[in-house]
């Protein structure tokens, strides 16, 4: 994409950044959250990872967010601290568009950087075809699923575990 610019998040972002990540909660599976977070909430969250040396961006085209993806410690004890978990998040609009390999390739890119030495993700909702195929594209491999773990819709979810080794080349696009 030509007119996308992929760009570490700023706090003026917040507003867009809660618009996109709305429909997820109160339509979709791939996250267990079931009511909207404010856009002050968001920036609290960012913030607070930001101070633990994780980081957000987002990838913007033609002046409007198109969807953000950031990272954590993948579990809060010390033996974690080289495990990245990330998330990614598309406005239904920009989803299928190669948006989510980019953002995903630049995570990658800076977890690497960042001396991380494994990546994790955690995907809400086996039927997440979309985000399992994207991050198995990437070079994750499925590690395992948490059947029915999760409550949302009036219905059990799984949660899919997938795996990405930083320590050597993947397939990174």
């Amino acid at each position: 994409m030509n007119n996308m610019e992929i760009r570490d998040v700023q706090q003026t972002d917040f507003p867009a950044i809660a618009e996109i990540y709305q429909p997820h909660v109160l339509n979709g599976t791939a996250t267990f959250e079931e009511t909207p977070p404010s856009p002050e909430t968001m920036a609290e969250r960012h913030d607070a990872l930001r101070a633990s040396g994780h980081f957000w961006i987002c990838a913007e085209i033609d002046g409007t967010l198109a969807g953000y993806a950031y990272t954590t410690q993948h579990k809060a004890r010390s033996a974690y601290r080289y495990t990245a978990e990330d998330s990614i998040y598309l406005a239904p609009e920009h989803s299928g568009k190669g948006i989510g390999t980019c953002l995903l390739t630049e995570v990658i890119a800076r977890c690497r950087g960042l001396g991380f030495r494994e990546m994790i993700a955690v995907i809400g909702d086996s039927g997440n075809s979309g985000s399992i195929g994207l991050h198995r594209k990437l070079g994750f491999r499925h590690i395992g699923t948490a059947d029915g773990i999760g409550w949302k819709f009036g219905r059990p979810l799984d949660v899919v575990y997938m795996q990405r080794s930083l320590m050597a080349p993947g397939p990174e696009t």
